[in-house]
């Protein structure tokens, strides 16, 4: 899907400013507020944009310990994955799970109130999911370059 120039504009700026009134976006992106309304209309219905959240702090709600956890399952057929994946949804402190290529099958980013915590998630949750044959957590020590929304500069106008 290529997206035209004005269509990136808008993007970096609801990414930057997800609160963004139509008039101040429009303004900004320099549309006129009915076009702008219908190209971000047209950006929603098409999928690019899947919806608008706050971006919170993590330490200041109280989750000081994040971490990767690559895993292992000891069969890989398709039902297997899926069951490992599935029970994956339901954790909250997992806030993302990516399938990986590699000597692991699966990238997990969980969030944690602090490394007691943590611990007990770990062995008392993860490691009791089905499939798991090796679990390998890597703590993150400072946040060099957190997400903060996609690269738009590589994207073909």
């Amino acid at each position: 899907m290529e997206l035209e120039a004005i269509d990136k504009r808008i993007l970096r700026a609801l990414q930057e400013d997800g609160r963004l009134t139509n008039q101040s976006l429009a303004a900004e992106v320099g549309l006129s507020a009915s076009p702008c309304w219908r190209r971000v209309r047209q950006l929603e219905d098409r999928g690019v944009i899947k919806g608008y959240k706050a971006t919170l702090d993590r330490r200041e709600i109280g989750l000081g310990v994040l971490a990767f956890v690559r895993i292992k399952i000891d069969s890989h057929s398709e039902a297997e994955a899926d069951e490992f994946s599935h029970g994956i949804t339901k954790l909250a402190e997992v806030v993302a799970c990516y399938s990986i290529a590699g000597d692991a099958d699966f990238m997990l980013h969980v969030v944690a109130r602090d490394l007691d915590t943590y611990a007990d998630f770990a062995m008392t949750v993860i490691r009791r999911l089905p499939r798991i044959k090796e679990m390998q957590t890597t703590f993150v020590l400072k946040e060099i370059k957190p997400f903060n929304g996609f690269p738009l500069d590589f994207i073909k106008t």
